[in-house]
């Protein structure tokens, strides 16, 4: 099994302006906390993400942080890897969102400031928006999660993740999808795959006890016949981010895991032990603001960037 296949060497970040708690996802996100009635929740993002940036950088990760320049600002543009998700064979992905609010954050000169900074390459763009217009959605690698050693898309089905977009996505970049059916203990559906299910070199955690009974064993079964070791977390453990990590790698080749403090600290110590040991470095940093507010964590602050470079470097 490939390291460099399914782990990512660079990021895309997008630091925000004006990060802050959107009206509009709190419906459909249950990982989302009430309006907080104080407390400068700007300050607090930014200095989470230059927190989490500045981490990922001292373990080895090629870090692009990129300036949010929406007008009017974005609350959530802190998570980009919901609108854009960038593969090995050159594509960009624009995916279909669902909160008006939120299609704001996609921006083709941020790609190309990208492009530029990291010399990389882009050689097609998939625009998968239209879906908008006939109520379909599809939030990038938050309602997607990649095994792209096996070329299999996973995707629970909910308001923002639809099995007709995620049928059309993996028809063009040539990956199987596997969609399913999760909850949280209100019965409401898991809003995004990447809260209960991440995907690296060694390991793969889910939530297994969210997935519809009917559907666990054989996803179990799917995810084992990865040759992965497959780690399950708790319902209470996924409220806490523990599902919201995301595996990369260093400059050198070696894994690092990113994840936050809370999620982290939510696993027990045989669980962490065993995650630790299937990387060579943990990078667990504290996001409460963004956690809290966002209804997301450092997962979805990151967009991983596979796209080949241009010959002669930058």
């Amino acid at each position: 099994m490939s390291l460099s296949a399914q782990t990512a060497d660079a990021v895309l970040m997008v630091r925000p302006a004006a990060f802050g708690w959107n009206p509009d996802t709190a419906a459909s996100n249950r990982f989302q906390g009430p309006r907080p009635e104080d407390g400068d929740l700007p300050s607090q993002g930014l200095l989470e993400f230059d927190r989490l940036a500045a981490a990922l950088a001292d373990a080895g990760v090629e870090v692009h942080a990129l300036a949010e320049r929406t007008d009017p600002p974005c609350p959530d543009a802190v998570f980009p890897n919901n609108w854009l998700s960038l593969h090995a064979d050159g594509s960009a992905v624009l995916y279909p969102m669902l909160a008006p609010s939120r299609r704001r954050e996609r921006r083709l000169d941020l790609l190309m400031e990208l492009e530029q900074r990291g010399g990389f390459r882009v050689e097609r763009l998939l625009d998968l928006t239209h879906h908008e217009l006939a109520g379909r959605f599809l939030e990038g690698t938050g309602s997607v999660v990649f095994d792209h050693v096996a070329r299999v898309a996973y995707a629970c089905l909910s308001p923002r993740g639809d099995a007709a977009v995620l049928d059309e996505l993996c028809g063009e970049l040539g990956y199987a999808p596997v969609s399913f059916h999760a909850a949280g203990p209100d019965g409401v559906p898991v809003y995004h795959t990447n809260v209960m299910l991440a995907i690296g070199h060694r390991c793969a955690v889910i939530c297994a006890e969210a997935v519809a009974a009917e559907e666990r064993d054989a996803l179990l079964e799917r995810l084992r016949d990865g040759g992965r070791h497959v780690e399950t977390i708790t319902v209470a453990q996924m409220a806490r981010f523990a599902g919201n990590l995301l595996e990369l790698r260093d400059a050198a080749g070696a894994g690092v895991l990113a994840v936050s403090q809370r999620g982290w600290d939510s696993l027990g110590p045989d669980a962490r032990a065993r995650l630790a040991a299937a990387v060579s470095r943990v990078v667990a940093v504290p996001v409460p603001a963004i956690e809290d507010a966002g209804g997301g964590s450092v997962r979805c602050m990151l967009a991983e960037v596979f796209l080949p470079r241009r010959r002669g470097g930058v």
